[in-house]
């Protein structure tokens, strides 16, 4: 050996070197001592100094590691050693039987097994047991490496060649001895403990035996150090990860390390191997992830502290998408891997809290007809997870909801209120609801009773949420929970509790009720009484105060709502109401800045105010800022709210009679906001908010209320300088909304009914025209030249739309008849009583008749009949048809005679109809000569 050639070598690397090339050299003087026969023991000293040899080795490998690269590399002295092992051993065979060494002999390279080559140790010492099974101790083949240094460092194998393979270079296999071998099976002993000689084959007499302890030692730290070896080859092999084949090697070579004793498992983590298995979870080959799962499985099982160690190293939500994976082995290693990470406390944790993780279980375990075995290990994973109530949470929130039933009714007091705490918080589906409503209603009904506050007052918010859905209100009806509401609400008081759950009681109570059941009958108290007696009546009106929390009150006004729909009911809720301080905290409610409590409001006062509507309009505008404050008109660019569209609806419905009210909204110059915002919803269309079409009814009815007066010359004059005329005519067509439809054809009716006191003949001398109010340009609804009045045939003076509001000069005739044809029987009868005012006996019958038939008006009329049998609108279209008859002529009475349905619709409602209608229908009979002409009854409209 040149060892002279290396310069610049490390004196400790040079003695290594010298201490390796004299072991060499004392095995090449045994050699040539076995071949002249002159050795007398050389098995013993063969074997000893091969392992001389061994730890040379080592020791060099342990000395160039710590040798700087810039001196002498790595894969030079790497490449002295393999020169050295090649010139004197590495074709050198040895036939070691029990005693004796046979000829040593050349073997020839090429004459070696073509299938797969047999593991050999460092010193190529072939055992013949071990040549005959191709294999060594059925170890995985590992190599590409020389020596055990790369294991911390890679650095000084950056100018190894990636493509060497195991055959090319050493391998760290542990000598071999051919007594650690079963004479019978071949294969290395865990136990040198035989019953029947090998040699012989006779049975041995006694089966007392004591193993050869030595020798047992002896093999299983012969194991222990290849072990360690196969480690550390390991570690670099995925270190360098130079091929799958490799890698997927490797792996398995770790997992068969491991099987084999549990203290490897130790070792593999301490080598710092968990990272670099880590790293290969999104490795592109599916059958190295599913090695990799496979092994981190095996490191982790049964052993708390390795998984304390992956939880710091491993991301979970990686693990979690690999149960998306194409690959069902690797969906079914990431699940058995999951679960055995499930198993520590401390991980549960953090499975739970990586994004979508139980959802993801949850599906994989209601997909048992896809994956079975998935979804077993899923369900498995779930149940671990339990053991953390904020898993438990996120399990209801994603569908599964057994887990918070069940230690809601079954846990311990302190999991039942977080369980009830968790219902209250969590948003569920309606079915979810109700399904949860049916489980566990009942033991929520015992909870609100406990003398825990802690526990009553979760499960009154779990029952809020649950009572929400309303298909629940039967299930808590059943379970008792309207009594116990009502007692908690009307028995204890507000300041001497040390709880206060009278706000959720009122808004349970509230939920019920809207549900949609009968509550009549309902007892609400061990006394007898019933839901809609007084008792409950007055304790509800009573408790609305300012005073009272916002979401107290506002469901105490819910639960009046729901009552009203009876009228027992509706008729002491207005007496109270009307009685007590009630109506005027009910009025100073609207201004609350709280927008639920003001929109609960107004649909109360809404509801009353047909039954007490002037004292609702003398507390109103004895209220600061009202009532013009119920007119906000929107932008272009804010969405209309409820609380502004059922604040015109309120004002809508108050008593248009009421003087008071139509001149307060008159001097806080309402008007123009009003048509302002019309103008508006027009332009943008209804569809821009929710509450669009509601906004313009309210705003609409407000406009009607003003024409319900005209009598009070400020409201003419306001009709008349805004048009109102030619606002309802148009609003009449240009809606797709019925109530709208509705309301403009009764303030025509309300304007035309002015018309003949109104037509003046025209006069010859000019007057000048009095200017006080004046419509912006923007908001006007009429042409900006000014009409020369004519003398109208029906009202018999000038008239104007304007002015008059003459609904011919105005063309609503046209439209008002078109909206017989509509569907909405209210929209038919406002509309026939507009065209009604044309008859009337102020104008001029004949002239009116004249004019309407030139519009097929009796057609519409007709047809009216045919489709409609209200009472309201019969009788109008009767009175309308009389009309006709009387001052039609001949020509109308047959026009009317010759319809074939018109006679058995008289009769029908001459049998059949009200006294008005009979009376109508008889006349009619008469004129069309289907009745004897005895009487003539009188009648007006």
């Amino acid at each position: 050996m040149e060892l002279q050639t290396i310069e610049n070598a490390p004196a400790n690397a040079m003695e290594v070197l010298q201490s390796l090339a004299k072991s060499i050299n004392l095995a090449k003087d045994l050699v040539k001592k076995c071949e002249k026969g002159s050795c007398s023991d050389l098995d013993t000293e063969l074997k000893i100094t091969m392992t001389q040899l061994g730890e040379v080795i080592k020791c060099m490998g342990e000395c160039l590691s710590s040798i700087p690269s810039s001196t002498f590399t790595g894969q030079e002295y790497a490449e002295v050693a393999v020169q050295c092992l090649s010139k004197e051993m590495v074709n050198a065979y040895f036939d070691v039987t029990h005693n004796q060494v046979s000829e040593t002999k050349e073997q020839e390279p090429q004459k070696l097994p073509k299938e797969e080559p047999p593991e050999s140790d460092l010193y190529s010492i072939s055992v013949e047991v071990s040549m005959d099974n191709g294999k060594l101790l059925g170890m995985p083949r590992l190599g590409d490496f020389l020596t055990d240094t790369s294991l911390s460092s890679q650095s000084s194998y950056q100018n190894v060649s990636r493509s060497m393979t195991l055959p090319k270079v050493a391998q760290y296999i542990e000598p071999l001895y051919e007594t650690f071998f079963c004479p019978l099976t071949k294969e290395v002993m865990d136990d040198p403990r035989k019953l029947v000689c090998p040699t012989t084959g006779q049975k041995l007499s006694s089966r007392r035996l004591s193993t050869n302890l030595a020798l047992k030692t002896t093999i299983e730290e012969w194991k222990d150090r290849n072990d360690a070896a196969r480690i550390k080859v390991a570690r670099a092999a995925l270190s360098l990860a130079s091929s799958e084949r490799m890698v997927f090697e490797a792996i398995k070579d770790l997992q068969s390390v491991c099987r084999r004793k549990e203290y490897n498992k130790v070792q593999v983590c301490n080598v710092g191997m968990l990272p670099l298995l880590v790293n290969f979870l999104g490795y592109k080959d599916g059958g190295v992830r599913c090695a990799v799962l496979d092994l981190l499985h095996q490191l982790v099982e049964e052993d708390d502290d390795g998984k304390e160690i992956i939880a710091k190293i491993i991301d979970i939500s990686i693990i979690i998408k690999l149960l998306s994976s194409s690959l069902q082995p690797v969906r079914h290693a990431s699940l058995l891997f999951l679960l055995e990470l499930s198993r520590s406390q401390l991980l549960c944790e953090k499975i739970g809290s990586v994004t979508g993780g139980i959802l993801m279980l949850i599906k994989i375990k209601y997909s048992r007809s896809v994956d079975a075995f998935a979804s077993e290990k899923a369900e498995e994973i779930l149940k671990n997870l339990e053991r953390l109530p904020d898993n438990i949470k996120c399990m209801a929130e994603n569908g599964l909801l057994e887990p918070l039933i069940y230690h809601l009714n079954e846990g311990s007091e302190d999991m039942q209120i977080e369980m009830a705490s968790y219902l209250g918080e969590i948003v569920l589906g309606h079915d979810s609801k109700t399904y949860v409503a049916e489980r566990v209603a009942p033991n929520l009904v015992r909870m609100v009773q406990s003398d825990n506050t802690l526990t009553s007052r979760t499960a009154f918010k779990a029952l809020v949420q649950i009572s929400s859905h309303h298909p629940n209100g039967k299930i808590l009806v059943e379970a008792g929970v309207v009594q116990i509401m009502a007692e908690e609400m009307f028995n204890r008081g507000i300041y001497n509790e040390p709880m206060n759950s009278k706000g959720e009681a009122a808004a349970i109570l509230a939920n019920i009720l809207e549900s949609g059941i009968e509550y009549e009958n309902l007892q609400v108290s061990t006394q007898g009484h019933k839901m809609t007696s007084d008792y409950v009546l007055y304790n509800l009106i009573y408790m609305l105060k300012n005073a009272t929390p916002d979401e107290l009150n506002v469901s105490l006004i819910r639960i009046l709502l729901c009552l009203s729909n009876s009228p027992k009911s509706m008729a002491t809720i207005v007496s109270v109401i009307k009685d007590s301080e009630a109506s005027y905290s009910l009025i100073s409610f609207i201004n609350n800045p709280h927008e639920e409590l003001g929109v609960a409001t107004i649909k109360l006062l809404i509801t009353i105010s047909p039954y007490m509507g002037h004292t609702l309009v003398e507390r109103l505008c004895k209220t600061r800022g009202q009532p013009e404050n119920l007119i906000q008109c929107p932008t272009e660019t804010t969405l209309i709210t409820q609380k502004q569209a059922i604040s015109a609806k309120f004002l809508a419905k108050l008593p248009h009679q009421n003087l008071t009210l139509n001149l307060a909204l008159l001097g806080k110059n309402v008007v123009p906001t009003v048509l302002q915002s019309i103008n508006l919803i027009q332009r943008s269309g209804t569809r821009t908010s929710r509450y669009a079409s509601a906004f313009l009814e309210g705003l609409v009815g407000v406009l009607v209320r003003f024409t319900s007066t005209l009598y009070e010359p400020q409201m003419l004059f306001l009709a008349r300088n805004y048009n109102f005329t030619a606002v309802f005519t148009e609003l009449l067509m240009n809606t797709s909304c019925d109530e709208v439809q509705r309301l403009s054809a009764i303030g025509l009716e309300n304007l035309s009914s002015e018309s003949t006191n109104l037509s003046k003949p025209p006069e010859i001398k000019k007057t000048k025209f009095l200017k006080v109010l004046t419509l912006p340009k923007s908001l006007s609804f009429s042409s900006s030249k000014k009409k020369i009045p004519s003398v109208c045939p029906v009202h018999r003076g000038a008239c104007s739309s304007q002015n008059t509001f003459c609904l011919i000069d105005a063309k609503a005739v046209g439209r008002l008849l078109a909206c017989l044809e509509h569907e909405n029987v209210e929209v038919v009868e406002a509309a026939l009583s507009a065209l009604c005012t044309l008859l009337d006996d102020k104008v001029d019958v004949d002239k009116s008749v004249s004019m309407l038939s030139e519009v097929n008006t009796i057609q519409h009329v007709l047809n009216v009949v045919k489709e409609h049998r209200e009472e309201g609108l019969r009788q109008k279209s009767f009175w309308m048809i009389d009309r006709f008859l009387m001052k039609g002529g001949d020509k109308h009475a047959s026009d009317i005679s010759q319809d074939r349905l018109l006679p058995a619709t008289l009769v029908s409602a001459f049998h059949h109809g009200d006294i008005n209608t009979r009376q109508m229908a008889e006349k009619i009979l008469r004129h069309l000569n289907k009745m004897p002409n005895i009487y003539a009854s009188n009648y007006t409209m």
